[in-house]
């Protein structure tokens, strides 16, 4: 097997015999080749789609307190922060991480007992990938990995009934993906996994309660974390090898046990992943989509709407409803109104849209929204929680004014994997997004390299980014 740097333990005749070693084989083992031309396609969209999160939120303020830093603290010059300048690899991971992130807009994984943001992984295979001197197929190629731990660890290992935040499966798949990235062997990888998942055990209070700025910085900080567990692993560092199934390991731990024959996995679960239409948390996403389509078929305004009822699935009702994650009328904040539906939906209601614009303080703040999202009603519905993951289903009904009442049942929407949002759509999104930041020729010109990507050297790509 092929080595990197110092002497590091190896695998003796018995084989691979832990997960991590499993996990580390399949690793090393995936390549372009493995990944069919419909996920290919689903790579570059949902890198678009990333790409266009971080330039739109190169203004918020937590982003600009972390460039700060960045600036003061200085690094090494290896890795592009989008939107300018270089730095050392691990933060150019947390940085471009916090910029796809902290909008709540890039992409989602729906598991009965788990919701992910596999694209949280991106900053920092990006930042291995320019490091290591790829091509844009290896980088694919790595995050496709990335995205596949991440949304199997979430289908087969969910930890948020214990308390425990999805960022934690990150740690494993962002390790993993780094690992690819940088071209280590498996045993390497599984030592990076030991590194990334022991240390990398974050709490769910992250999301309930009062939100803070970690609700949108918790997966950039696991993704640092699980890139330097990589460069450690690169350099001979060991890490423990039973992280998943060892005495007090995550199995005892955090998740319970599982089981997962990594050597036959694939590269595809990307293809399942779910491209946000609007600005919000990804269980709203049906609801939106049924409100504003009820405004415009029906004539009413928001300014007509008395008050709103939402019989939803109960993950939703859980985390944005009021459930047992906190109150959801309490809303001062951005990350306090992208995780609470009555908001969405008022906002959805008088702005006829939700993008980054309607959580700005000013509008946060306004009578009219905090009057109306008092009166939205959110239930959970036992009927669509059997139909959850593989339906986001959810029911409406508007009393307006006038006394009319108007009601709309919805299965899916657009961006779902039952109605995937298709290049045309994502390429509008990104101009959407960072038309503030970006003239249109420079535009065009990422959307171009991400169209062609496999074709790129990973440093040809991230000069544009840049």
């Amino acid at each position: 097997m092929a080595r990197h740097g110092n002497s590091l333990a190896y695998r003796d005749e018995k084989g691979y015999q832990t997960l991590s070693e499993q996990l580390g084989y399949f690793s090393e083992q995936a390549r372009w080749e493995d990944l069919s031309p419909e996920a290919r396609e689903a790579l570059k969209i949902r890198t678009l789609d990333a790409l266009g999160c971080a330039f739109g939120a190169l203004a918020s303020g937590a982003v600009r307190s972390l460039r700060q830093e960045i600036d003061a603290f200085g690094g090494s010059p290896l890795c592009t922060l989008i939107g300018g300048g270089k730095t050392s690899p691990d933060r150019a991971a947390f940085y471009n991480g916090a910029l796809v992130r902290y909008l709540d807009f890039n992409d989602s994984y729906l598991a009965k007992g788990e919701t992910c943001h596999p694209s949280d992984n991106l900053g920092a295979v990006l930042a291995a990938a320019e490091f290591g001197g790829t091509t844009c197929k290896e980088f694919l190629t790595a995050l496709a990995l990335g995205y596949q731990v991440q949304c199997r660890l979430s289908e087969v290992a969910p930890v948020r009934h214990r308390g425990f935040d999805h960022t934690t499966q990150g740690a494993f798949a962002v390790a993993a993906a780094c690992g690819k990235a940088l071209g280590l062997d498996a045993f390497r990888i599984a030592h990076a996994l030991g590194i990334s998942g022991a240390s990398n055990i974050a709490l769910r209070v992250t999301r309930t309660g009062a939100l803070s700025h970690w609700k949108g910085l918790a997966a950039p900080n696991t993704a640092f974390n699980g890139l330097r567990a990589a460069f450690l692993a690169m350099r001979g560092i060991t890490g423990p090898l039973e992280v998943f199934e060892g005495t007090k390991g995550w199995m005892q731990t955090v998740s319970g046990a599982f089981e997962i024959d990594w050597p036959r996995e694939d590269l595809e679960r990307v293809r399942r992943t779910i491209v946000k239409k609007y600005n919000a948390e990804v269980h709203s996403q049906s609801a939106i989509e049924g409100l504003l389509e009820m405004m415009k078929e029906e004539g009413f305004l928001g300014e007509d709407v008395d008050r709103i009822r939402v019989a939803i699935f109960d993950v939703a009702h859980l985390i944005i409803g009021g459930g047992a994650e906190g109150d959801k009328t309490l809303v001062r904040t951005k990350e306090e109104a992208d995780h609470s539906l009555p908001y969405i939906l008022a906002v959805a209601a008088l702005d006829g849209k939700v993008m980054p614009a309607q959580y700005a303080e000013a509008r946060i703040g306004r009578r009219d929204v905090q009057t109306l999202l008092r009166h939205v009603t959110v239930v959970p519905e036992p009927e669509f929680t059997e139909r959850f993951p593989e339906e986001h289903a959810c029911r409406i009904t508007v009393h307006l004014k006038d006394g009319r009442e108007i009601r709309r049942e919805k299965r899916d929407y657009e961006g779902f994997h039952t109605r995937p949002m298709g290049w045309e759509r994502v390429e509008e999104k990104f101009h959407a997004l960072s038309r503030e930041v970006l003239p249109p020729g420079h535009r065009d010109r990422i959307v171009k390299a991400v169209r062609q990507l496999e074709h790129l050297t990973v440093r040809e790509f991230t000069s544009l980014l840049g």
